[in-house]
Parts: structure tokens; sequence; C-alpha cells
């Protein structure tokens, strides 16, 4: 079960990473076969299912992001904290945001959930 600190921490490293642009430092807090769910996915990769598996493909779609929002900036607004799932409501590029991370035993997250408000 995750603390209310430790889903802030989660949280606060996170964010830093993804503003930091550091695809290493962004990576750093997966398993390496985790799976990441976003509509993005479909658009940025064409695959029709959202979902893409293990950290090599997952950073080659979010190097294609980082290039193509070079100005990429997250704002945190909320940190939600389930028994082993944290989720971060935040502003981004596409506006009002939300992942929801599920962490297995080691403590790094397993599956990742992202979703944008509807334009």
């Amino acid at each position: 079960m995750l603390t209310a600190e430790q889903a802030e921490e989660f949280a606060q490293e996170w964010i830093a990473a993804w503003n930091s642009h550091d695809l290493e430092q962004i990576l750093s807090h997966y398993e390496d076969d985790f799976e990441m769910s976003s509509p993005v996915i479909a658009q940025v990769m064409e695959e029709p299912s959202g979902r893409l598996k293990g950290k090599e493909q997952i950073a080659i779609y979010w190097s294609k992001a980082l290039q193509r929002y070079p100005d990429l900036y997250f704002e945190k607004l909320h940190v939600l904290r389930g028994a082993n799932s944290v989720t971060i409501v935040y502003n981004g590029v596409r506006g009002l945001s939300a992942e929801v991370f599920h962490f297995d035993v080691s403590g790094k997250v397993s599956s990742a959930y992202a979703h944008y408000q509807s334009a």
C-alpha cells in the first residue's frame, strides 16, 4: 500500500522528469515490460489499440512526443492515491490531463493509462 508521501514523491519526480525532457529519467520510473495506454499512441504510433508494451517501444513513442513538443511542460494539479496506484492530474500540452499508474512489488510502474480532456 502506497503512503500519501510516496504518492506525492512519485508525482514530483515524474513531473520533474518530463519537464527536464530527459527520456532516461522518465523511463527510470517504469518496469522494463510495462504497458502504456493512451489515445495519442493510436495517432503517433499508428497503433489502433492505443497500447504499447515494453520500454523499447514506449521510448520510441515518448521520443517522438518530446521532439513534437520541444516546450513540453507539465503543471501538477492533484495527486490521488489508490492501494497500489497513483493518479496525477496535470495541465500539459493537451490541456487538462490525468495519468493513472499501477505499481508492482518492485515499486516501479507496471502499467500506465493516460487520459486527456475532450476537445
